[in-house]
This record gives C-alpha cells, structure tokens and sequence, in this order.
C-alpha cells in the first residue's frame, strides 16, 4: 500500500527502539493487502504475504511473548484462506458484500436507507425540474418529491436519471438536480401515493448497483450516510 507503516529495511532500527523503550510492547503486526480483491493482482498479493511473513519473522524473533498476526481483510478471507494468520479484518463483509458477483451469492446485504414520498403532483412535458432546470421533462410526468437529499450523504452525480430509486419495488429515475433535503423522482409508470416508502438503496437496488451507477465503490457509499439519518439495528 505504501501509506503507513515500515519497509524491510526498517526492521532492524525498529527492533532497537522497541526493545530500548520499556514502555512499549509489541501485541500485534498487521500489514493491509493492496489488491486482494482483483485476480489480476494475485501475484503481487502473494508476493505481499510473503514478505509480511518474512518481516513478521524477523521481529517476532526478537521478543519471548506470543505477537499476534493478522492481514486478510473482507475478499482476502475469501480468496487466500491460507494466510488467515492469528485473527483477520472483516469490513465490508459485515454488511453482505463481496469482491466479485461469484462470491456475492453467497451473501446477504444488511443495509437498507429509505424514506417516504413527501408529495406527488402531476408535471406537463417541456417544464423542468430543480435547480439550474436540468430536468427536462419528455412527457406529462408523476413527479414524487422524497425526504432525501445530498445533506443525508446523496451524491448529487446519481440526479438528472444517473441514480434511481424503488418505490413498490419499481425503479424510479432521479429527475433533475438533488437538491440538499429533497430529491424528485419519475413515478409515472407507478402506483404511489404521498407516504409510501421510498428504498434509496436497499433489497431490489443494492449499495452494488447504486455505486456502480456512480462510478465509485460500495464503500463510499456506506460512509457517505450522514449522522442525520437515522439508524435502526435488527438483532436475531
């Protein structure tokens, strides 16, 4: 990864300073795989272990107690069980998802965000939605107007119908602009009424699909819910 951490050639200068400094004791060593969810990269990943096991070695040897050791992270549990080590790092996997679609059928998403329709009126063609008037309406639309909005964590990259939303399980395209508490969307080719749910993401259109219409990863779509949204936890 290059970003924190120590390279090979540190391992003996690292050594000294710990064994020199009584305050310090060394409970575990932890290096993170670069590629590990891309087979293009397993090469590389291999090389990775190997190396973290080599360097691992070297300071290990150095002390009597046990030092625990832990590098896989959600696909590297996956895809290199032999390198499960002391313990590993579950991440994304908490929430059902996998590196690849093979590996995601034998998953479940847990995360839900939904809302409810705050108003529906009927919108002629040629008018416009939202701001900077980017929607431009083809035809007499059902515009439903949702309690969500980029303040909630929307990215404003998924309106003007790059980003959709299930309304009676029907996917329902962004109309214009997100606005920062609310967000228009096309419910014309269904039944709704203000008060229905809304699924933002969610069983139907999954954090997958949403990031893949943004051009991102399910990650930034996880961290990007505000603190404003509320959470509600299920426990079996």
């Amino acid at each position: 990864m290059h970003r924190l951490g120590f390279d090979e050639n540190d391992i003996n200068e690292l050594v000294v300073r710990i064994r020199n400094n009584r305050h310090l004791k060394v409970v575990s060593i932890f290096s993170h795989l670069a590629g590990s969810d891309e087979a293009v990269h397993d090469g590389f990943t291999k090389k990775q272990a190997l190396l973290f096991t080599s360097m691992a070695d070297q300071i290990s040897e150095h002390f009597q107690h046990k030092i625990f050791r832990h590098l896989l992270n959600s696909a590297g549990i996956i895809r290199f069980p032999e390198w499960q080590f002391d313990m590993v790092r579950l991440g994304i996997g908490l929430h059902g998802i996998a590196a690849t679609q093979n590996e995601q059928k034998h998953l479940q998403f847990v995360a839900t965000l939904k809302t409810t329709i705050s108003q529906i009126k009927t919108v002629k063609a040629t008018e416009t939605i939202g701001y900077s008037r980017r929607g431009l309406l083809v035809r007499d639309t059902q515009v439903a107007t949702i309690a969500v909005g980029y303040a909630d964590g929307l990215n404003r990259k998924l309106g003007n119908g790059i980003g959709k939303m299930l309304v009676h399980s029907k996917k329902c395209p962004v109309l214009g602009s997100i606005c920062m508490d609310m967000t228009m969307i096309d419910v014309t080719d269904v039944v709704a009424k203000e008060g229905d749910e809304v699924i933002v993401f969610g069983p139907g259109y999954s954090i997958v699909e949403m990031a893949n219409d943004l051009g991102t990863i399910p990650y930034e779509i996880l961290t990007m819910v505000s603190q404003r949204v509320k959470r509600v936890y299920f426990h079996e």
